[in-house]
């Protein structure tokens, strides 16, 4: 069942037979009574309920229904079989089907994307130039909801909308990739995916193949034009494995960052813990087959001694890469930053930026910003059995390395950390420091996460500094920076607005966490509390400022709930900014929503 949830994911769902005859249909009673004595790190083969949120529902309602599970679960229902599995998988129920396009639609003409992937362009700056975006800083304070699409059964949203040639595509916790016409939020067409696609979707050249990744480790390529699959791949062996980064293309190959699961799994005390190894797989685009992969700890993990319930421990391991690549053709480079190691001792590469040969995946070079971070789940709750000696601080390079061009013409990267650093690299001295400067207090769920933003002569850095452990030292500065990128130097800084406490939201909290996203003149940021916020870009005041923490009506006539903003980023293209909406998920706020927006018109009409 590893292939599902881990092998020992499903041991702790055994039900006690003195329950059947008594148990209540309530999901939450089902998982007090029968699943929670053996899911708080105490019982070996029986990891922790952040390993069944990870993997959403669809996986565990299928072990439980068809897998080495379901004699345990005989005397539920069907119904009662699927609640227990959304709520496990932090999914929710909709009967509302999504509202397809009316009428014969002509197919789409391939249409070449001018944003393509997490980043727009492949040195991952998240600018998007006025000719793409549709806009201009004055339509800012215009802009009003068009349309709000309803994920199904979804608690999550955040898959980055990728939009080319009139159409949104966007992946979805259930696995179903949407073509979402952009003018009105009918679906063209959809695919299904086995499990959640919580990447980006990247386009080739022409916009005819479209790329994603599921968080299974499957790579998929399917036809712009009805959403016909082409080909799957599974990119990297070890059970773990998952593509939490969105792929890359460029020039008939895709690259796809190796992240893995393999952190949550460490929390089961009899979890051998750990062996994956980071990375990038690169694949030929036309038919899925892998040309290379290269690790981000060279070294394959060997046997290192037992833990105290007699599992085997493994290092090196860890130094997972959960960002979208940045290419760098006239260097042949490819960077991309790494997480936190896994083992004891701490790898050399982890919470660094890796520059590897975008022909081979050699290393070039790699730039290590924290030393001695190992950490895991096992640290977190439990016995912590597995828990390295280091504990932490768990301080990853999560948001991409953007390659930003200086006025005279020098390039160099930066980089943003969870610690509340953003630095700035030689891409041509081997990755040689040029500054660093702090934003915040950094810390397991400070610091910048998801992506920062570059254009017109500033470095857009959002910080969210939020409480998590409760731990967390100094004074915490949630909100939005601008840089200077030649030296470093804050510019300015927007706080950001704490709308919780004044509220009474629960699961709330101000920080910036998702990705920035800039066009001339303004920046966009979402935050955990719900908001969506456009800030002037040459000194940060606030333009526009949308509550999406809020029961919508969507286009299929249901309702639907915004929740927190967090991991991907908004998008602004053809006239509209899109966002995401919900991400139940490390103690954030549940949401399903996709909103679009475009400016008002000035009658009072919106349309």
């Amino acid at each position: 069942m590893r292939g599902l949830l881990g092998a020992a994911a499903l041991a702790a769902l055994a039900l006690s037979p003195t329950l059947r005859a008594t148990e209540p249909a309530s999901p939450a009673a089902l998982f007090e009574a029968r699943c929670n004595h053996c899911h708080q790190g105490t019982v070996p083969r029986a990891p922790h309920l952040v390993t069944f949120q990870i993997m959403g529902a669809e996986p565990i309602y299928a072990a439980i229904t068809d897998g080495t599970m379901r004699e345990h679960v005989e005397d539920l229902s069907d119904g009662e079989r699927r609640a227990l599995a959304d709520y496990l998988g932090g999914a929710t129920q909709s009967a509302v089907p999504v509202k397809r396009c009316s009428g014969p639609l002509d197919p789409t003409p391939p249409s070449p994307p001018r944003l393509n992937g997490w980043g727009f362009n492949l040195e991952n700056t998240r600018f998007v130039p006025a000719a793409v975006a549709g806009l201009d800083a004055a339509d800012v304070p215009r802009l009003a909801v068009k349309w709000v699409f309803a994920y199904p059964g979804a608690s999550r949203a955040r898959s980055q909308p990728s939009v080319h040639g009139g159409v949104v595509y966007v992946g979805s916790q259930d696995g179903t990739v949407y073509a979402l016409d952009l003018d009105s939020g009918c679906a063209r067409w959809t695919f299904k995916a086995d499990v959640e696609v919580r990447s980006a979707i990247t386009a080739d050249e022409s916009g005819r193949r479209l790329f994603f990744g599921d968080i299974r480790g499957e790579l998929y390529a399917v036809d712009s034009a009805g959403g016909a699959l082409i080909w799957r791949t599974r990119v990297e062996q070890h059970p773990e494995v998952t593509l939490t980064g969105s792929p890359r293309y460029h020039q008939g190959r895709v690259y796809a960052p190796l992240s893995s699961k393999e952190w949550a799994s460490a929390a089961d005390p009899g979890y051998p813990c750990c062996t994956f190894r980071g990375g990038v797989t690169t694949v030929d685009a036309s038919d899925g087959r892998i040309l290379w992969t290269a690790h981000s700890i060279a070294e394959a993990p060997m046997p290192v001694g037992r833990n105290p319930t007699g599992a085997q421990r493994f290092a090196p391991a860890g130094a997972p890469i959960w960002n979208s690549p940045t290419l760098d053709p006239r260097r042949g480079r490819l960077y991309a930053g790494t997480g936190e190691a896994y083992t004891s001792p701490a790898a050399d590469t982890s919470d660094a930026v890796l520059a590897f040969d975008l022909e081979s995946g050699r290393l070039a070079w790699s730039h290590q910003a924290l030393a001695r971070d190992a950490w895991n789940m096992a640290c977190f709750i439990g016995g912590g059995e597995n828990c390295p000696e280091e504990n932490g601080p768990d301080l990853d390079i999560g948001a991409p390395p953007m390659l930003v061009r200086l006025n005279d013409g020098k390039e160099v990267l930066v980089a943003g950390q969870k610690s509340g650093h953003v630095f700035a690299l030689d891409p041509d001295a081997g990755g040689k420091r040029l500054w660093k400067t702090r934003i915040g207090r950094g810390g397991f769920a400070g610091g910048v996460h998801w992506g920062m933003a570059a254009g017109e002569g500033r470095i857009y850095a959002p910080n969210a500094d939020t409480v998590f452990t409760g731990l967390e030292q100094g004074v915490a500065k949630p909100g939005l920076f601008a840089l200077d990128p030649a030296s470093g130097e804050i510019l300015w800084h927007a706080p950001a607005p704490d709308v919780c406490a004044a509220e009474d939201r629960p699961a709330c909290d101000p920080g910036f966490s998702a990705a920035v996203t800039a066009m001339p003149g303004v920046v966009f940021a979402g935050a955990f509390d719900g908001h969506l916020r456009a800030y002037r870009a040459t000194d940060g005041k606030l333009l526009w400022d949308f509550d999406t923490n809020h029961p919508f009506v969507t286009i299929s006539g249901e309702e639907g709930h915004g929740g927190s903003i967090e991991a991907d980023g908004p998008v602004v293209a053809e006239g509209h900014v899109l966002v995401n909406s919900g991400y139940l998920f490390g103690d954030r706020m549940a949401g399903n929503l996709l909103f679009a927006f475009a400016p008002a018109r000035a009658s009072g009409s919106r349309w």
